[in-house]
């Protein structure tokens, strides 16, 4: 093909891919305009944001999309982002919801913000788990975003032993691939690393690593990552193990990427919410139940039969100190299907008549990719 005729081709594919930014634009411009109408008709009603945004719903749309992604060459995660920044900006026509998270900024959890949000919401970053649970609780913010478990390291007892207490409900799950850089400020080379500091889960996914590279560096756990980059940031000799996030907003070079010991370690979030949800059609239920009062041996088997019995599925159960006596525990479990659903509905009656502890701490959708 000549260099005319070349030319010529580039020149239709962009005078094409310009007519398809523009239906695109329009296509946008109308959606937002009609979530704007949805925003007028339940405001007057006088209800706020997070009153008429409905997690069920998004996720709905979300698995259409997937569905619909048959032929790319986008993938799905990326299908999904867009169509996620598209119902964020839409939705923060009227006023942005308000999430909290555990921070500060650049941690793992603000990304989980990021890709269950969108970036058209209004961060709040917060010091303590204990905290993300108050301020949601208290209506300062809308949402919280917090860690339950990780491939590697297992549960987060903190955000369990809030969940036994707290009224909050779950109102999503966030599943997010970790990826653990070391990390330091401009000119810092390895040999010159003195101390590393890192959240003690993120040091603990690359203890291998640590032991193989860099066996005689100290290892500082602090309260987030994103502490951990400040230091680096600010002190002689520091390291950090931290995120992506993190390198960019503490001006960072990262000097050794992907240091986790795992390549598929990945953090489980949830999302904190004061109502329960709707069904969405595939979703997860979290219990929180009690054996104490079942009686005698084998209780925990009992208390679980009914779900055989219905044909629920068990995916998760872990258990914590009730705190309401020695040697006293309570059971967490996730199953599939949503709480209203007739044969999770039917397992959990015979529960109930079985323990007096047999709370839904919330039904939602399953994580999308």
């Amino acid at each position: 093909m000549s260099d005319d005729a070349t030319t010529e081709e580039l020149a239709k594919i962009r005078e094409r891919i310009d007519a398809v930014d523009q239906q695109i634009q329009d296509a946008i411009a109308e959606r937002a305009q009609l979530a704007r109408r949805v925003g007028e008709i339940k405001g007057a009603a006088n209800l706020a944001t997070v009153d008429y945004f409905r997690p069920e719903r998004e996720a709905e749309v979300l698995r259409q999309v997937i569905e619909r992604n048959t032929e790319g060459p986008l993938n799905d995660q990326e299908m999904v982002r867009l169509f996620r920044e598209i119902m964020s900006a839409c939705l923060a026509q009227q006023e942005p919801l308000k999430i909290g998270y555990l921070g500060p900024e650049g941690t793992f959890t603000q990304t989980a913000v990021q890709r269950h949000f969108g970036h058209s919401v209004r961060d709040l970053p917060l010091a303590t788990i204990d905290e993300v649970f108050q301020e949601v609780e208290s209506a300062n913010a809308d949402f919280g975003v917090v860690p339950i478990e990780n491939s590697t390291e297992g549960s987060v007892n903190n955000t369990l032993d809030m969940l036994i207490s707290s009224p909050l409900k779950i109102g999503g799950e966030i599943e997010l691939r970790i990826e653990q850089h070391l990390m330091a400020k401009p000119g810092v080379r390895l040999e010159g690393i003195e101390r590393i500091c890192g959240h003690q889960q993120s040091l603990a996914q690359c203890r291998a690593w640590l032991r193989e590279y860099l066996p005689t560096v100290e290892l500082v756990p602090v309260g987030s990552n994103a502490t951990g980059a400040r230091r680096a940031r600010d002190e002689v000799g520091t390291a950090a193990i931290a995120g992506d996030a993190a390198a960019k907003v503490y001006g960072l070079d990262i000097l050794v990427a992907n240091v986790e010991d795992r390549s598929d370690n990945t953090t489980r979030f949830l999302v904190l919410g004061r109502k329960l949800l709707s069904p969405s059609g595939d979703d997860k239920t979290t219990l929180l139940l009690s054996a104490e009062d079942t009686g005698g041996a084998g209780a925990l088997h009992t208390l679980l039969h009914p779900f055989a019995k219905h044909g629920v599925n068990l995916n998760r159960i872990e258990s914590r100190p009730s705190r309401r006596g020695k040697w006293q525990y309570v059971f967490f479990l996730d199953i599939d299907g949503h709480a209203d659903d007739a044969n999770v509905a039917a397992a959990l009656g015979d529960i109930r008549e079985l323990t007096p502890l047999c709370r839904v701490l919330g039904s939602y959708p399953r994580a999308l990719v």
